[in-house]
């Protein structure tokens, strides 16, 4: 039976939250770098977006490493 959010010591939910938050940058980098790729290869129309998607993908994951941290697995 799955734990009750609010029956969680303020430590479990600070760390659960923080790998929430990693995992939602990850995936924002990622989808960055997607759209780079499609731009690149012509899918999506390029006005010079791939390069400053990159940029933000690497400003997204330094943050967060910066930030948050490794705490492990959620």
């Amino acid at each position: 039976m799955p734990a009750d959010w609010n029956s969680l010591s303020d430590e479990m939910q600070l760390a659960l939250s923080r790998e929430a938050m990693r995992r939602a940058a990850d995936t924002l980098a990622e989808h960055a770098e997607l759209l780079a790729a499609e731009m690149e290869q012509g899918t999506l129309r390029d006005q010079g977006g791939p390069d400053a998607l990159r940029l933000f993908a690497i400003v997204v994951r330094t943050t967060n490493r910066d930030t948050f941290g490794t705490i492990g697995h959620a």
